[in-house]
């Protein structure tokens, strides 16, 4: 197990972690001279140095290390890719990192015409929040306009926004597709609405100035 401070890793996601924790970097080595999988799970809190099982959420990611790259000053450059969700059944004792029982969280799927609207509702929401701010990608938008899976449309949605790491956290823990989904809408139009705020009060300030 390799928990994270500040980041929240979805499955089809592809990150790069920064990891100087002892533990952490024995984790990752770990993983490497055996099959390259890790778990990765994000801390209650980020600013706990020495987290233990009680400090990291039970439910993570299981992801495959794809680069290992130790930087001159000891810290560790990993790249991950997330694979499925898993749950953390046990802690295992002893060892120089975190090892765990998992168990893998099972995703019911929707009925077509639900899946449909969930993903046609998600996808529009993007393209909004994407006009808005102006510096996303075309190939991400394109990426986005063309997922047909709910589950995989979410993560990669999600994977995609500054949403405070609670709600992240929220949306991983979410198996429930349709909640997960409207969950997903929900903060996406917060964000919307938020960014048409501040440029409300900026043409406000700006009139005022002028």
């Amino acid at each position: 197990l390799l928990p994270l401070r500040d980041i929240v890793v979805y499955p089809h996601m592809v990150a790069p972690l920064f990891v100087g924790r002892t533990k952490s970097v024995n984790a990752l080595s770990e993983s490497m001279n055996r099959d390259k999988q890790i778990f990765l799970s994000t801390q209650r809190s980020a600013g706990v140095d020495n987290p233990e099982e009680k400090d990291i959420s039970s439910v993570g990611t299981v992801g495959t290390v794809l680069q290992l790259l130790r930087l001159p000053d000891g810290t560790v450059k990993a790249l991950v890719e997330g694979k499925h969700r898993a749950k953390v059944k046990q802690f295992l004792s002893g060892g120089s990192f975190f090892q765990v029982e998992l168990e893998p969280m099972v995703e019911e799927e929707l009925p077509h015409a639900e899946a449909i609207a969930h993903i046609r509702a998600v996808q529009k929401a993007f393209e909004e929040y994407a006009k808005l701010k102006n510096n996303i990608s075309k190939d991400l938008i394109n990426n986005i306009a063309t997922i047909s899976d709910p589950s995989q449309l979410a993560d990669t949605v999600a994977a995609h926004f500054n949403f405070k790491l609670e709600d992240k956290q929220l949306l991983l823990e979410t198996t429930e597709l349709s909640d997960r989904m409207s969950l997903l809408l929900r903060l996406i139009k917060t964000e919307i609405e938020i960014i048409r705020m501040d440029q409300r009060i900026k043409g406000r300030v700006k009139d005022q100035m002028e």
